[in-house]
């Protein structure tokens, strides 16, 4: 991959970098050889983003050329949005509190290079405003009303680097290049580069490592360069293609933060924000597959007025679930009257609406892997013993799950995948888990996951490698059509 710094006048850069030659902003837009060129990362330090203006186009025109641009345009307007400005202020509350502890100014600014800055009170700060703005130097401004907030970040020019800064911001750029071309190495060719979301310390990662180097062995083959990353490579992903999480999302977490950004970057993402938007809330779920006719067990959308209605609708014991419970995780069976208000009235302390639902037993959940809208793979998970989920946790946290089972999609009863297929159409064309449960005849979908389990050694089973070849495969039909034209599509 080529790297170019791209400024208005290259004798403005006041930094001594070896291998590093500033391209003017003129050059790079009107020299035909750039725009020919692939696998491009510009690094553009004009001194405006102002729009219309030179070093706006730098960014635009990089990234219709496919070349991957920091900053970004998005984050050029995020930049100029006081809206987004004062919700970044609201994230960083708990950064400025040590920082600005005793300040006697009513007003602080400081500078900050590829997340860093020479200020040593400030370095956790200026690593988070990176990730949040990620553009090589930016001038941070903060003042003080009721409370610290960030009032404007802007990009710092080049000719404008203090010279009391110069050996330090020299030193930094030295080492983020580098440190790129450590984390980046070259490949023989890269078509398409993708990144794979995790979490290293996570319990409960929805891929095992077998299956993260399957993963990454499929996308290799296919001719992409590939490159695990943690939340802490937020500020990168504009260098990427395609993004694909294998860490458990939330909505009020970085998962979703990180796959909404990749989004308004121009990735391919799956999981997309709005798949973990829908899937990450049972009240959402169970009115969205009741409007739509999908058949579900009873359901109830219960709030502090009509609890005891429940026991009108079902018979006991019956099923309480929070709306954004997880991996059995905030679900809980009730059986007599009492412990149903008890639970309900708790669950009601944190949501305003949770889900009472139809006690439904079986000896197994079908779980059903549905992608772009096609069955992918098909599992039984059996309940744990003595339990009647697949997951059963002791009082020391110590979990038992349930045997599974794995089928070729073809020999499963044609209601369940026609009905999974249904129900994961409602919430988008990503890749999704839907669990169902079959009585005789009576087939209901429980729920519909977003980042849905993928081991090695269960869900691939019947398809072996071919389940990560067609996983990695849709990353690459989508990165093609959003490339024709050779431009990114938001």
């Amino acid at each position: 991959m080529s790297i170019f710094v791209v400024i208005e006048n290259p004798e403005e850069f006041p930094l001594n970098l070896k291998d590093v030659e500033p391209v003017a902003a003129r050059t790079y837009l009107t020299d035909s050889r750039f725009a020919a060129m692939k696998g491009v990362k510009v690094f553009n330090i004009c001194k405006s983003y102002r729009y219309q203006s030179m070093g706006y186009y730098v960014s635009l025109l990089a990234e219709a050329r496919n070349h991957k641009s920091i900053p970004s345009t998005t984050t050029i307007q995020d930049m100029k949005s006081m809206g987004i400005v004062r919700l970044i202020s609201s994230e960083l509350e708990d950064l400025l509190k040590k920082p600005f502890a005793g300040e006697d100014e009513k007003k602080v600014s400081f500078n900050v290079y590829f997340g860093k800055t020479p200020e040593k009170r400030f370095e956790a700060l200026a690593s988070a405003l990176f990730k949040f703005f990620p553009a090589p130097f930016l001038r941070a401004d903060f003042s003080l009303t009721n409370q610290w907030q960030l009032q404007n970040i802007s990009p710092l020019a080049a000719k404008d680097i203090p010279k009391e800064d110069l050996h330090f911001s020299e030193d930094v750029v030295s080492s983020y290049f580098a440190g790129k071309k450590l984390v980046i190495p070259k490949r023989h060719v890269s078509r398409y580069d993708l990144a794979i979301l995790q979490n290293p310390a996570e319990a409960r990662p929805p891929s095992d490592a077998k299956a993260m180097k399957l993963f990454t062995k499929a996308a290799e083959s296919m001719g992409f360069g590939v490159e695990l990353i943690t939340k802490d490579d937020s500020n990168r992903l504009s260098e990427f293609d395609g993004l694909f999480i294998r860490e458990t999302t939330n909505v009020d977490h970085h998962t979703y933060r990180m796959a909404r950004k990749a989004m308004a970057e121009g990735l391919v993402v799956i999981d997309d924000p709005v798949s973990i938007l829908r899937c990450s809330n049972k009240v959402y779920l169970a009115e969205l597959l009741t409007r739509y006719k999908v058949p579900t067990p009873g359901t109830l959308i219960l709030h502090s007025k009509n609890i005891s209605q429940v026991l009108a609708e079902f018979s006991l014991p019956c099923i309480l679930k929070e709306p954004d419970s997880s991996f059995s995780q905030g679900v809980i069976m009730v059986k007599d009257r009492e412990r149903l208000l008890d639970e309900a009235k708790r669950m009601l302390k944190k949501s305003d609406l949770v889900i009472a639902q139809e006690f439904m037993p079986t000896e197994y959940d079908w779980r059903i892997g549905v992608l772009d809208g096609r069955p992918l793979y098909a599992c039984k998970y059996h309940m744990a013993k003595k339990h009647w989920q697949i997951i059963s946790t002791d009082k020391k946290g110590k979990d038992t799950f349930g045997k599974y089972e794995t089928f070729p999609v073809a020999q499963v009863p044609k209601r369940v995948i026609n009905t999974a297929v249904k129900a994961s159409k409602l919430i988008g064309d990503g890749l999704y888990g839907v669990d169902l449960k079959q009585v005789g005849d009576r087939v209901v979908v429980i729920e519909v996951n977003d980042n849905p389990n993928l081991d090695a050694g269960i869900e691939d089973s019947i398809l072996g490698e071919e389940l990560y070849l067609r996983v990695i495969d849709v990353f690459r039909q989508r990165i093609e059509d959003r490339m024709k034209g050779g431009r990114r599509v938001e």
